[in-house]
């Protein structure tokens, strides 16, 4: 059996950063989501920043599936350089005046100014969670592009 991993492509703005999610089965696509992050912001001394930044790309990274302290399942990314506890886990806000993210990367099925505030949110998150935890193993590749 083919290994699966995760590939995100990303296109970085100025209040949040929007990418693609594959999950690849060798060289097909099995399955796709979009996900919300914080933005690349470039800070003297804070490169790479949990509240600041989304995580740094062109890197591949080691995921497993946990359970969080409320109970609820996530992804957890390992080894981010210069950070702890970042997951994939649902919510639908990177910016404005909700926020559901330190750091986080957030799945969801589609991109929507769900509260019109003027910022991009992820809507259908629960469902694109619970889809990837429903696909992956406990332990995979997530490569960042």
């Amino acid at each position: 059996m083919t290994e699966k991993v995760a590939v995100l492509s990303r296109d970085y703005g100025w209040g949040e950063t929007q990418g693609g999610l594959f999950i690849m089965e060798g060289t097909k696509i099995i399955y796709q989501c979009v996900m919300l992050e914080l933005p690349k912001l470039i800070i003297p001394m804070k490169l790479n920043s949990q509240k600041i930044n989304c995580i740094p790309g062109n890197m591949i990274y080691l995921c497993k599936k946990i359970i969080r302290p409320n109970g609820d399942q996530a992804i957890h990314v390992l080894n981010v350089p210069g950070r702890t506890a970042v997951l994939w886990h649902k919510g639908n806000y990177a910016t404005g005046l909700k926020v559901d993210t330190e750091g986080c990367l957030l799945p969801g099925l589609r991109f929507v100014d769900l509260n019109k505030d003027g910022e991009i949110d992820i809507a259908d998150s629960t469902k694109a969670m619970s889809d990837l935890l429903s696909l992956m193993p406990d332990e995979f590749k997530f490569h960042i592009l």
